[in-house]
């Protein structure tokens, strides 16, 4: 997996590239950086779920 932080870079970059998009009128554009943000924000998302896992594991003595 691919790490946190070049997701975080990738979503900075999709909205860049939407407010671009947004201001020359290029709904293609627009498009692909609306999708490339959704795809940073469910790898985050992952990310998130994977601490929180992490955390209860710690919590209640749990291997793994």
């Amino acid at each position: 997996m691919e790490s946190r932080e070049r997701f975080v870079f990738q979503r900075m970059a999709a909205q860049l590239k939407r407010e671009t998009a947004l201001l020359t009128g290029d709904r293609l554009m627009a498009a692909e950086a609306r999708g490339e943000e959704a795809e940073a924000d469910l790898c985050l998302t992952w990310y998130e779920i994977m601490d929180t896992v992490r955390e209860v594991r710690l919590l209640y003595g749990v291997p793994g």
